[in-house]
């Protein structure tokens, strides 16, 4: 159990003894709300990685992703500690030359379409290539 869960069971017992019925059902349907997004946003987030994947044809970029109950594949090392789920780009070079860049998926993004989101992210693989292309070239 969540500490936010655990708030709600306590709102939902004191709603039970001051207030009426109608009050009681609004809090439990704000708990299914809860829940239902949570699920939402992990569907979404996992219709991401599934386009993202498909997309991706660069075989000098390596796509790891840190989006825990759906995709993780960044090294404990490698891991950005926001806690918003991210992709980690890593562009191959050569043994010593990895740049890396990290696209962060935060609630704002989310707001978007997976398509949209998907593209978006396709799009920054595309930049981030083109940047150290030219640097690499000159």
């Amino acid at each position: 159990m969540q500490y936010r869960d655990v708030i709600v069971v306590f709102e939902i017992s004191i709603t039970l003894s001051l207030h009426s019925k109608l009050t009681r059902k609004l809090v439990c349907y704000i708990i299914l709300g809860d829940i239902k997004m949570e699920q939402a946003t992990k569907e979404k987030l996992g219709k991401i990685v599934e386009l993202v994947n498909n997309a991706m044809v660069d075989p000098d970029i390596d796509v790891d992703y840190y989006i825990p109950g759906v995709e993780v594949t960044v090294k404990d090392g490698d891991a950005d500690k926001s806690g918003d789920p991210y992709i980690l780009l890593t562009y191959v070079i050569s043994e010593y030359t990895r740049p890396t860049r990290t696209i962060h998926l935060g609630k704002t993004m989310l707001m978007s379409t997976a398509e949209e989101v998907a593209n978006q992210v396709t799009f920054s693989i595309e930049e981030f290539k083109g940047e150290i292309d030219s640097v690499e070239m000159g």
